[in-house]
């Protein structure tokens, strides 16, 4: 294959994989912090995963709270990006036990983008446009309020600042750095490369 279409395919894979992804990952997100059900946003995520979820929900109920339909459907779906991605990049498929740290590494590694994301467009929101109603800032509050809370116990409010985002920031990109990073170099060892390929 030429490498242009394989480098075509590759964006292709990712970018879809990347969406759909995303949309089941908010969608457990919002869930377990229990953000609005109605908000416009929450509904479109919901009218975009419900046809997959519905399915395995008659096989596979939640359970205290966690939404594992939702898990599951994550785990396969990154599964098969990943496969197909090494099909593309090496012609076979990653052994199975690197192929399953690679799909949490994957994973954890778009929770945290999600929430560093979040926490930098809350913070310019509320410096650029301080109090004003928008679905999208309303689910933003009520997905990072519960992490907010857990660490102002630790690092309270001074000088009239709320350190929480600040300190947030912090610990959410050296989780990228000391727990990510190693545990994708990992992955991609036991999946049979010797370099980082996935």
């Amino acid at each position: 294959m030429s490498p242009y279409l394989a480098n075509a395919g590759e964006y292709l894979i990712s970018l879809l994989f990347l969406l759909y992804i995303l949309a089941v990952m908010l969608r457990f997100l919002l869930q377990l912090v229990r953000a609005d059900f109605y908000n416009p946003v929450s509904q479109f995520l919901i009218t975009v995963t419900n046809p997959v979820l519905r399915y395995l929900r008659r096989w596979i109920p939640g359970y205290k709270g966690i939404d594992w339909p939702s898990i599951l459907l994550l785990i396969v779906l990154q599964g098969i990006e990943l496969c197909l991605l090494a099909l593309l990049k090496t012609g076979g498929i990653p052994a199975v036990s690197g192929l399953l740290v690679l799909i949490i590494t994957h994973l954890l590694k778009m929770m945290i983008w999600i929430y560093l994301i979040v926490i930098i467009f809350q913070a310019l929101t509320s410096w650029i446009n301080p109090g004003a109603y928008n679905p999208v800032t309303v689910l933003m509050y009520q997905l990072t309020d519960p992490l907010f809370r857990r660490l102002r116990r630790l690092v309270p409010p001074a000088g009239g600042l709320d350190w929480s985002p600040f300190v947030a920031l912090i610990a959410l990109n050296l989780l990228l750095m000391i727990l990510i990073a190693p545990l994708q170099d990992f992955g991609n060892i036991l999946a049979g490369y010797p370099i980082r390929i996935l």
